[in-house]
Parts: structure tokens; sequence; C-alpha cells
């Protein structure tokens, strides 16, 4: 039996994580600069948190978790990131010391979806979420922190689309009123949506059958059974978008796949790059209900989650620079303890080394330490010791020459930092 990694979950070679890194870093920069400080849960949830919170009747609670029993607990790899961070929120009483709360996380999740490109089943997230404040001010300046990043990143051709799904009892009058309007029609709908049409009606929007789309066309909105105070949220965060030049579209039929969504509602699409049919890179919205439906005080709440790998589809392909490598080259056993002690004052600077101790002829060495990446080979024999000094030959131009050992590791890091790179 040949073994292989699952299908859907992928290895990240180390001639791809350099791009991993750079939209790692981004984001990083990306949430601090806007007052978000990270948060990392376990990868393993109680099964029950995702059936309330994410809703018993979706898809991903239904047909795409990852759930098992151990030691009599039911668990389940998380799908998604909301869930756990709003778990943990509400364990560490995170409410009785700060009034809002930032929090950002990035990580691996879990989804027994079909694979196709840019969809994984063991799939990577980065996202934020604010607690204790109701919004429209931080909900539009949320989506706006995100078109922005998404243009820092190289993403083009972005389109922003924006919904409300109202608060109290809006969600429920918007079913009512959806399921008198498709119930004629039950017939001719898709045989996946007659059966949402009994348990989750909303995600009939959702459907990509174009029977379902066309007997949709005409149905009501939520816009339309919104009550005062949710129109007069969702008008004030189309205000503060159209304040900071925000580009968006109001789109009544977006629904998005879970239960918890209340109020704003968001998603971000791409067309660039090579992502193909799977153009979501992400989206979210408010979910001011979950907390308190997890045991805990009524908290306004409001995150989003974006797909590191559809944004790797879509940003700019160029990598980030590598940063140098030091390759050292002993000749003979006492070049390989004089290697040894350099490489670490090397690494004491920040400056990347190895060391070649393997052996074998000069010429192969100089050709595994080529085949590394070398910026820099360092050459120490006992000629080398004698004198006090290395060898120092420049990778690029196969230049040569001899430095004192004293002063070898700053004089390198100098040089490099000479060049543009910074540890």
């Amino acid at each position: 039996m040949k073994l292989r990694a699952v299908k859907g979950m992928h290895d990240i070679l180390p001639d791809e994580i350099g791009r991993w890194h750079r939209l790692e870093a981004a984001f990083r920069a990306m949430a601090s600069r806007h007052g978000y400080e990270e948060v990392r849960t376990p990868v393993c949830e109680p099964t029950p948190l995702f059936v309330r919170s994410i809703g018993e009747a979706t898809d991903v609670v239904e047909k795409e978790m990852y759930s098992f029993r151990r030691h009599d607990d039911e668990l389940t790899l998380r799908p998604e990131g909301t869930a756990g961070a709003a778990r943990a929120y509400l364990e560490h009483t995170v409410h009785a010391r700060q009034a809002v709360t930032r929090w950002s996380y990035l990580g691996p999740m879990f989804r027994g979806e079909r694979p196709a490109r840019g969809r994984q089943r063991q799939f990577h997230q980065a996202g934020c979420e604010i607690y204790g404040d109701p919004g429209p001010v931080c909900d539009a300046e949320m989506i706006d922190m995100l078109v922005g990043f998404l243009g820092e990143l190289g993403v083009g051709e972005i389109e922003v689309l924006v919904n409300s799904l109202g608060s109290g009892d809006t969600r429920a009058r918007y079913r009512d009123a959806l399921v008198t309007h498709l119930s004629p029609r039950r017939a001719d709908l898709s045989e996946e949506s007659q059966r949402r049409l009994d348990k989750n009606p909303l995600r009939i929007l959702d459907s990509k059958s174009p029977r379902d789309q066309e007997l949709c066309a005409d149905a009501p909105t939520v816009l339309d059974v919104l009550d005062g105070d949710d129109r007069a949220h969702f008008d004030a965060l189309r205000r503060h978008l159209d304040a900071l030049g925000t580009p968006y579209r109001v789109d009544p039929r977006l629904v998005r796949g879970l239960d918890y969504y209340t109020r704003t509602l968001f998603e971000l699409r791409g067309s660039g790059g090579e992502l193909g049919a799977q153009n979501a890179l992400g989206g979210g919205g408010r979910y001011d209900g979950m907390i308190a439906e997890l045991g805990g005080p009524a908290t306004p709440a409001i995150g989003f989650a974006l797909g590191l790998e559809r944004l790797l589809l879509a940003m700019r392909p160029e990598l980030p620079r590598a940063a140098p490598l030091v390759v050292l080259v002993p000749l003979g056993d006492a070049g390989a303890t004089a290697c040894l002690v350099l490489a670490k004052e090397l690494r004491a600077l920040s400056i990347p080394a190895i060391v070649d101790g393997r052996g074998g002829k000069l010429k192969a060495m100089m050709a595994r330490a080529e085949q590394r990446g070398a910026t820099v080979a360092v050459l120490i024999g006992d000629a080398e010791l004698e004198r006090g000094a290395v060898a120092v030959k420049t990778m690029a131009t196969h230049a040569q020459e001899e430095l004192p050992r004293a002063s070898v590791a700053r004089v390198l890091a100098d040089r490099l930092a000479s060049l543009g790179w910074e540890s």
C-alpha cells in the first residue's frame, strides 16, 4: 500500500512556504494596526459547540464536520474559527474585564467537502472577531480593512457584497415569507432545495441550480421585512462605507451558510489570479446572539474569515525575497569544529547558516552549497586556521577572498545589511 496524504489535505513544501509566510505576516501586521490581538484555540472542540452555534440544519453540521467519539467525549475538528473563539471568550469571562475585545486568529480548519481548486478538506483561515461593539461603525471599518488588505496583496477586481439579515424575529418572518413564496413551487425545486424548504429555506438562495435561481428571482428579500432599528443599522453601515470610499453592492440574496448571522452580512469575491470557480475569498457578519446562545450574557459581536488557499491563488505571484543563507564548508576535522562555532555566531546575528558536515571533495561540497541556495560559502581548513582566517566565496559572482576569523561574522552581517537585507 502506497501511503499518501488524505484526499483534500495537502503538504506545504519548503518551495511553497515563502508565499504562506508573506501572507501570514501581512495579515498579522494588518490586524495589529487595527487593534486586534491574536488568540489560539484548539483545533478540536466539543461537537455540541458547533451544533448550537452554526446550526443543526446547516450543511456544515449535517454533512461536512469531522466528528468522532473519544473517551466518552463527542469531539469535532473545527470547521471554522468563530465558534471556538466565542467559546474561549465566554469560558475565560473576557467580557468581565474588557468592554470591547478584538481578537485575530490563523490556523487550519476541516470540512469533509468534495475537494476542488481553492476548496480543500483541510484548509487554512485567517479571521478577526470583535465582541462588545454593536456597530455599525466597526462593521464598516472591518469591511474597509479587508478591502485595503486585499489591495495590499495585489488581489485585483474585488467585489464586495453586503446585506442585512436583521435581528430579533426578522429572520423568522423572512423565513415564513420565503416558504410561502416557494411552497407552491416545491415540485419544481431541485431535490436538495426541496429538503431545505422544510429545514433551512434561506439556504435555497445559495443554490447553484439554475432552476432554483430562476424560482427565487421574484422571491421577497430580507430587506423587505427589516424593522426600523435594523433598517437604521443597515443604512448607517452604507453611509460609513460611502464615506470611506469602499466600493460595495447590496445583494439581498446574500445569506451565507451559517445560522448564527444577524444584521450585517458581507462577502468578498475575486476574479483575478488562478481562482477559477471558487471565487469567494472570505466574508462574515454579525452574530449578536451567539454568546447568549452559548450561555453567556447578551453580547454584540462581528467577525470574518479569509480562506488562505484562495488568497494565494488570487494574489500576486512573486515570492518574498529569501533570507541569505551562509553555508559553512569544513575541510577536515578541525575545520568542522571551527565551522560549528562560526555558524553559531552567525545565527546569533540572525543570519541563517548551516554546516555541511558530510565531507567529500571540495568540488562536490561547493556544488551542494549551490544547490542549497547559498548566498555565501565559508571554507575553513587547517591552512585557514593556522592563519586565523576563513575563505569566503560569493556564490553569485564566484569571487573568493580571505577574511580574519575573529571578525568574519560581523563583516558578513554588515555586508548583507548593505544589500538591503535586515534580520
